[in-house]
């Protein structure tokens, strides 16, 4: 009886605190991941005031933040939509993925962590935040810029890369051989196809089968399946949270828009509580030793980034403006980087201190880079950022009477 007393205080405590510092990065039109990070830090092994009674409670609700994050961003994409970003912008994808993914393989073989620490940190580095980048042109009222589209054709392929990545990582980890590894590859990627073509011929009768008025059976229908299908991926090998995606997917049109207003409250909630449960399991001290490593790679990073928004915007045919901004909207990192490193932290434990720092220092730096790299590369050029080097497709104005 004590120790869920315990519990509970501790956990009101902790989602008390979670709302503050969420007011407070609001107010001051942040992000509030890095506070979430270093609550965690403070709550954690090694901080000022550690907890120990709610800790398996935690790590359960971590979990379902990660499904959780996972589910929405699928229900952001139809299937369609999805094969249509493949075909048009998978030349970003494959730039992307060798300007940002090598930089962290090659900074964990130069610390000597190995090759698997290699495989893990080469993610960390690669995939950028779609959940702060979608506040970040929300803020900046960016939605209906030119260059949007390609940054969120960038932000698809990733998530796409990621529901073949996260099953090679889960193997590797697990220490899987190479026939291992290609059977879980052979089987999510087996899974993905089966998901997207079924989605495709028959989503409508998936959504219609899930359809409710009722919005508490929608929710309870919903959830349900999504825990149903992690808990079926992970037994594969596949990931929860590919699993959770694919779900998203699969339900479009009214259910897809009806289940993500009723989800979104509870997403930020288990989200908030997963970055604090990484905050959680990683021991302050840790951090000082790593920070000169993060802050090199997130220099290093923050330009590969910038990069990749350019060239894909340029593939696009945006002017100089938007290809500046379209490369600074990509350097945040956050949700991804954070799974993917909580993944690794059993083989290397000094990927979860590398990772928080990493990734504090890039959701600062993020929206900064979103909000002036633009005019910043207009003032070191002299003005010749708007200069298009290819023409931009605008749609011709109506002729006037």
């Amino acid at each position: 009886m004590h120790n869920t007393a315990t519990m509970l205080i501790e956990l009101g405590a902790i989602i008390l605190a979670l709302g503050l510092l969420g007011r407070l990065a609001g107010r001051v039109g942040f992000s509030p991941i890095p506070l979430y990070l270093l609550a965690g830090l403070a709550f954690g092994h090694g901080g000022i005031l550690p907890l120990q009674a709610s800790e398996e409670f935690t790590a359960v609700g971590a979990e379902i933040g990660v499904i959780l994050l996972l589910l929405m961003l699928g229900l952001e994409y139809s299937a369609s939509e999805l094969v249509t970003n493949l075909k048009t912008q998978y030349p970003s994808g494959v730039v992307d993925f060798v300007l940002n993914a090598v930089p962290g393989a090659v900074a964990a073989l130069i610390l000597g962590w190995g090759p698997v620490a290699a495989v893990a940190l080469a993610g960390v580095t690669w995939i950028s935040s779609s959940g702060v980048i979608a506040k970040v042109l929300g803020d900046l009222r960016r939605l209906g810029n030119r260059e949007t589209p390609v940054v969120l054709g960038v932000l698809v392929i990733e998530d796409l890369a990621m529901a073949v990545y996260l099953p090679i990582l889960t193997a590797v980890l697990a220490g899987a051989g190479l026939a291992g590894g290609s059977v879980t590859l052979l089987i999510s990627l087996g899974t993905v196809g089966a998901v997207l073509y079924v989605a495709l011929r028959h989503g409508r009768l998936i959504s219609r089968a899930v359809s409710s008025d009722n919005a508490e059976m929608l929710l309870l229908v919903v959830l349900g399946l999504t825990l149903l299908v992690a808990g079926l991926a992970q037994e594969l090998q596949v990931s929860a949270a590919v699993g959770a995606f694919l779900v998203g997917i699969a339900l479009s049109g009214e259910v897809a828009e009806g289940a993500s207003n009723l989800l979104t409250p509870l997403r930020d909630l288990f989200a908030a509580v997963f970055f604090v449960f990484f905050g959680l399991s990683t021991d302050p001290a840790d951090i000082p030793p790593v920070l000169v490593p993060a802050l090199l790679l997130a220099l290093v990073t923050t330009l590969t980034k910038i990069a990749t928004g350019w060239y894909a915007a340029r593939r696009a045919g945006i002017k100089g403006a938007g290809r500046w901004r379209a490369g600074g909207t990509l350097v945040v990192r956050g949700e991804f980087s954070i799974v993917i490193a909580g993944l690794a932290v059993g083989v290397e434990p000094r990927i979860g201190p590398l990772a928080t720092a990493y990734v504090l220092i890039l959701v600062v730096v993020g929206p900064l880079t979103a909000r002036w790299t633009e005019p910043l590369a207009h003032r070191l050029t002299g003005g010749r950022t708007e200069t298009p080097v290819e023409p931009e497709r605008s749609t011709p104005e109506p002729a006037k009477v």
